[in-house]
């Protein structure tokens, strides 16, 4: 087989069937919507890949080569076989019936779930959802179609997985009101480590870049309390003096609603990036696709979402 034969495609051997009907360069031209010196040079290609002249001048017009007439019926045959595949459906979410597994922290669950689930409800009523705590790391289950799509924090989308970046934040200190570190502007390394921690075990992964970076010193924070819930974190913090390490988007929403309160941290930088990620196996699916929109939208509208967050105090 030359590489001229194995690079022929669909559309080629679509050009070559027209070519062998018609007999005429200009009449298969304007049939196949390209221009005469377009097809010509497909007629150069598919001579070399069957080592042939397939079209053989005579007179004004052309003539079948022998083994181009021998091409005709197998030709006909393959093309026939090919349309006779089933064709994708247009998605229809009101038809569809699936059962999605969505992995993320229990924010997610709290303040962005209820609007994907009443969107579901409005344009896909039979679709059905389950929601699992995300475990940092665990790719493995979106490869084995336990999960379908998860949010999570990390720096770049692993092998295998399509992801979509829905947007970059920085780390913060959050504590009671009254904490003693509330009347600094930020929180120095010295008072970050002596105070006990409280470090949110689920979700993606917001808080190991400040172990590294203790470990590089020979230093490690006391973490007391190891939760996967954020609101179990909320109420620990609004009793006790530990101090958690959050998103600062996340940190704001949670002052709002709680005597908290949150400080930079002036001794280490970090940016993270959201992600909706999902396995390859899925990518192409129109259902899958079409449920990735609605949460990327949703991300986008929610006043819980980094790009919704409110702006900083002064």
């Amino acid at each position: 087989m030359n590489a001229a034969f194995a690079s022929l495609s669909l559309a080629h051997l679509r050009t070559l069937e027209c070519l062998l009907q018609l007999k005429n360069l200009s009449h298969a031209a304007q049939h196949l919507g390209c221009s005469q010196s377009a097809l010509s040079r497909q007629l150069v290609h598919l001579r070399q890949a069957f080592d042939d002249p397939l079209l053989v001048r005579q007179g004004r017009g052309y003539v079948l080569s022998e083994q181009a007439e021998q091409l005709r019926a197998p030709l006909q045959a393959v093309l026939q076989s090919l349309s006779a595949l089933p064709q994708p459906a247009a998605f229809d979410p009101a038809r569809c019936t699936r059962r999605f597994c969505l992995a993320a922290s229990d924010y997610v669950a709290e303040h962005m779930l209820p609007a994907l689930v009443a969107a579901l409800e409005r344009e896909a009523p039979g679709v059905s959802l389950s929601f699992r705590t995300w475990q940092a790391g665990r790719y493995d289950l979106l490869a084995t179609g336990e999960i379908d799509l998860a949010t999570t924090l990390f720096d770049d989308s692993p092998a295998n997985l399509h992801g979509r970046v829905l947007g970059e934040d920085g780390a913060v200190c959050l504590m009671h009101r009254e904490h003693p570190l509330a009347v600094s502007t930020a929180v120095s390394q010295a008072d970050y480590l002596a105070y006990r921690h409280v470090r949110i075990c689920a979700g993606g992964d917001k808080d190991s870049f400040i172990d590294r970076h203790l470990r590089d010193q020979g230093l490690q924070r006391h973490i007391a309390l190891d939760v996967p819930f954020f609101t179990a974190t909320v109420q620990v913090l609004s009793r006790t003096r530990y101090l958690a390490t959050l998103p600062e988007h996340i940190a704001r929403q949670l002052c709002q609603r709680h005597p908290l309160t949150w400080r930079r941290l002036d001794f280490v930088e970090h940016s993270q990036r959201y992600w909706v990620v999902w396995h390859q196996r899925w990518h192409g699916s129109p259902e899958h696709r079409w449920l990735r929109e609605r949460v990327f939208a949703l991300w986008r509208e929610s006043q819980f979402s980094v790009q919704g967050c409110p702006a900083p105090r002064a």
